[in-house]
């Protein structure tokens, strides 16, 4: 479970870099070449955040920010928000 989204199961993918050298044509070069091409990896942002389950059980959880910020979680509240006395 290293390096994994514990909601949408996000890991790390793979990819080329590509290296480009030269002047591009319409700025007055001969183009563009391609000089390289290596292997990278494409990591996904990962928070250390703490869950409030279903169940009611909190949990420190690795979660990407998408599941964040689309309300795929629920964080827990640490403190009892703050309330108006009745009147």
């Amino acid at each position: 479970m290293a390096r994994e989204c514990a909601i949408c199961g996000k890991r790390a993918s793979v990819g080329n870099r590509i290296e480009i050298r030269g002047k591009a044509k319409y700025l007055g070069g001969v183009g563009t070449k391609v000089t390289g091409i290596t292997r990278r990896k494409f990591k996904p942002n990962l928070q250390s955040v703490n869950v409030e389950l279903p169940s009611g059980e909190h949990r420190k959880l690795r979660v990407c920010t998408q599941c964040i910020r689309s309300g795929a979680i629920r964080k827990v509240v640490k403190q009892k928000p703050f309330a108006l006395p009745n009147q």
